[in-house]
């Protein structure tokens, strides 16, 4: 039986040397038994060069391996390749190995004929096709594509890509491993696309988007999609995968919980369904489905019909408004269901008025107290309108609910991409469509801001989302997976580029909610189809006081302010330099060479180490009505990441607005925080790439949270001084997040901004928990937190959804 108290990660053939291997790996627990490593080829031993690389950032790479590695160990060796037939890697103790490792060769034999890469993503529009991706190799790369027998004329763009860069450490910063290969082409069927360097090839068979459309599993849209939703890195892992047959996982943690785990763990039961057929409501509204039909499947349609048909609560009805037009193939189906339930309600329209104006159709067919919407080939479970009903009965001034979601295969049997949710969250609606299915809206607020617009036709429902939610009271999010969307490749599930106008009108819709509250904003397209950023567009300028308290480690420091001041894109800001306790004299010299400037303070603290108190004596001292609380250990990255913090800190709803934190090795340090991780609070998204864009990408998305990091945290002057500043009983531990729990406590949201990046250098100042003082302390103040938002710990994150976990920041599965 293997032993895996050394785990190897990655073993690979130099990109440069075809005789020698490297290797990456760590021990469990940091090898507290100093272990040794011994490598064996073809079973004899040989010489091995080592190194360790220590630090937070080791620590978050390998946080989500459900281990505490700090140390990762990085090691060579020589092979003769020609002849290499299998590789052992052992740990030894105390004269002992134990075999972590047995790789036999021909397991690298793709690494070593074939050129290292993938391709990402094809894009095909006005007669170009571009093929997107990255290849390495030691000689000079070739390109090539061919259309039969055809070698077509090509041109490569190459550019720099750091995730790469991060996984081959031995390629230099001159290497560009990103490329775009486009070749004119008029309609084609097939492309076969060569990448080759000396002995090396890699082909890869593309097919054409008409092509690909006809076929149920279409690897150019699956591909986008997951790059939509996970990034480059968890795609890439995800083809490996698909290549080699090996399992995977989001994340690379093959310990993660899958969804058919979940369901098996967590679905509703029979037994649950019987125990809710005996459920008796006080309170029994009527539910109005509504469903525009055209040239909807009859299979499909009859499984949505079930689904509607099988639920357990039964004051339903359903107003069906076909928009196929006389004759349509619908109507004899449609007749059988009527001619058994009365419930169902069925209009043939005259002609097709498009997806707003004949859901509007349904509507006017309605009498129940809520509207229902629903897709015309889609599945609801058989208690998802019990579970709506239920919540009514628990609170009758619920105007709107919305539930979490799935999708499923064209089968109707593989479910798959759970959609668990936030909350109700403003500031992610604004970001994109987070709410969707199952929606449920009370039919006098339809009646109030109207139905369905049709110049938002394609984001239809994103328009009349926000109308709904701006005059909602009470929005009920239903944390359960009560709507099943089927994902085919003529639904933007899983075909973003099949409705382009869908996205415009999203955009559009978001514009009008803001022009709707009065703000003053200019939404654009987000990274991604489907997703949007908002540009404000105040007309003010107010003073920004950025508070940096700091102790010693001028370099710090200094790099942090020259950052601002080189960078920045926002000037009217003034630092306030708050002094704590330096010993060294080049500190109290580079104070004097900056006391000078119009737009510095350096204040004096004199007191012991006490990060609240810090902070507040800087505040008072702040001349302006807005107060970024800065750590010295950090450095802005884009120009207008002031100017990105203000536009939302200067709208009157939010009370803090916090940012993008990484590493300095370009992992995730900070996306946002929710309560209950690890049992206090913790950051999301910790130790994922930069490049990554999280769970339904949360990490690349504006939205709110229930607190973020004083590391970069802005917020009104007045709200400081309206909550009390920060707690000085917290010195060291917890004191921005209480911060963040009194500050919504009053009513406010608090942002997070992914469009503000900085790097964390991570408390140089402060130093380690590293006496028994300082450990007495922070465990004081835990208690101290714990104490005070009990009930908010007990209640869980509104942000975050109780289906996933709280032992990993990946937004995984609940175990």
């Amino acid at each position: 039986m293997e032993n895996f108290d050394f785990v190897v990660e990655n073993v690979r053939y130099d990109i440069y040397d075809e005789n020698k291997m490297v290797f990456f790996g760590w021990f469990r627990e940091d090898n507290p038994d100093k272990r040794q490593i011994k490598v064996y080829v073809d079973g004899e031993p040989v010489d091995i060069s080592i190194k360790s690389e220590k630090g937070i950032e080791i620590r978050q790479k390998y946080l989500l391996r459900n281990a505490s590695v700090t140390e990762e160990i990085q090691g060579e060796f020589n092979v003769n390749h020609g002849n290499l037939k299998l590789i052992e890697f052992y740990s030894v103790h105390e004269g002992k190995e134990n075999l972590c490792l047995r790789l036999k060769a021909k397991e690298l034999d793709s690494f070593k004929n074939s050129v290292q890469g993938c391709v990402e993503r094809i894009m095909y529009e006005d007669g170009v096709a571009k093929i997107c991706g990255w290849a390495l190799s030691a000689k000079p790369i070739n390109f090539e594509v061919f259309s039969g027998e055809n070698n077509l004329e090509v041109s490569v763009e190459n550019s720099f890509r750091r995730d790469v860069h991060l996984a081959f450490p031995e390629i230099g910063d001159d290497v560009y491993p990103g490329y775009t290969v486009s070749v004119k082409l008029p309609k084609w069927q097939e492309l076969k696309f060569v990448v080759s360097s000396e002995n090396q090839e890699t082909v890869k068979i593309i097919k054409s988007p008409e092509k690909t459309l006809k076929e149920t599993k279409n690897p150019i849209r699956k591909t986008y999609r997951w790059i939509k939703a996970y990034g480059f890195g968890v795609t890439w892992r995800r083809i490996v995968s698909e290549l080699t047959g090996k399992p995977f996982s989001l994340d690379g943690d093959l310990t993660k919980v899958s969804y058919d785990d979940w369901r098996k763990k967590y679905e509703i039961t029979d037994e649950d369904i019987e125990a809710m057929k005996q459920v008796s409501f006080d309170y029994n509204p009527k539910l109005s489905i509504v469903i525009p039909l055209y040239d909807t499947k009859i299979a499909f349609l009859r499984e949505l019909l079930d689904s509607f048909e099988n639920q357990i609560y039964t004051n339903w009805e359903l107003c069906l408004a076909d928009g196929t037009g006389e004759g349509s193939p619908l109507e004899a189906v449609i007749r059988e269901y009527m001619d058994n339930d009365d419930r169902i309600k069925y209009e043939i329209l005259a002609d097709n008025k498009g997806i707003s104006e004949n859901t509007n159709a349904a509507i006017k067919m309605a009498t129940g107290e809520y509207i229902v919407l629903s897709d015309h080939d889609d599945i609801v479970p058989v208690h998802a309108l019990f579970e709506c009903v239920k919540a009514l009965n628990e609170d009758k001034t619920i105007d709107v609910i919305y539930s979490d979601e799935d999708k499923v295969d064209m089968d109707g049997k593989k479910f798959f991409d759970p959609h668990f949710k936030s909350d109700f969250n403003i500031d992610l609606l604004c970001s994109m469509n987070y709410i969707c299915h199952l929606f449920v809206v009370k039919k006098s607020l339809v009646d109030e801001v109207g139905m369905l617009r049709c110049e938002f036709d394609g984001a239809q429902d994103h328009d009349f989302i926000l109308r709904c939610c701006e005059k909602a009271e009470n929005i009920k999010h239903i944390p359960k997976i009560l709507y099943h969307w089927r994902c085919h490749m003529d639904s933007t599930a899983a075909n973003p580029e099949s409705k382009m106008y869908a996205f415009e009108a999203g955009r559009k819709a978001v514009q009008e909610h803001y022009n709707r509250i009065g703000v003053p904003a200019k939404v654009e397209h987000g990274q991604f189809y489907g997703m949007y950023k908002t540009v404000y567009e105040w007309e003010e300028q107010p003073l920004i006081s950025i508070i940096i308290p700091t102790k010693d480690h001028i370099d710090d420091l200094q790099k942090c302010i020259n950052s601002i001041e080189e960078k920045s894109s926002y000037r009217n800001f003034e630092l306030v330099i708050v002094e704590n306790n330096s010993t060294e004299q080049e500190t109290f010299d580079y104070y004097k060479s900056i006391e000078g400037r119009d737009n510095v303070q350096v204040l004096y603290y004199k007191g012991d180490f006490n990060f609240s108190k810090i902070n507040n004596f800087g505040v008072e001292h702040a001349k302006g009505d807005y107060i970024l609380l800065l750590n010295n250990d950090t450095e802005i990255i884009n120009p207008d990441c002031l100017k990105e913090m203000l536009g939302y800190c200067m709208r009157d709803d939010v009370g803090i607005v916090g940012a993008r934190l990484y590493y300095p090795d370009d992992t995730i340090q900070h996306a946002g925080v929710v309560l209950g991780f690890g049992g206090m609070a913790g950051h999301t998204f910790i130790g994922c790439s930069r490049y990554d864009n999280g769970y339904f990408s949360r990490i690349i998305c504006a939205q709110d949270y229930s607190a973020v990091t004083a590391a970069c945290m802005m917020t009104k002057k007045s709200i400081y001084e309206e909550v009390g500043g920060l707690t000085e009983e917290f010195k060291v531990a917890f004191n921005d997040i209480d911060f963040c729990m009194k500050v919504r406590d009053k009513g406010y949201l608090i942002v997070y901004n992914p469009a503000v990046e900085l790097y964390h250098y991570e408390s140089k100042s402060r130093g380690l928990e590293d006496t028994p003082e300082k450990v007495e302390r922070f465990n004081s103040e835990v208690n101290r937190f714990l104490d005070r938002w009990d009930k908010q710990l007990k209640a869980g994150d509104p942000y975050y959804n109780v289906n996933l976990s709280l032992n990993r920041s990946d937004f995984g599965l609940r175990e």
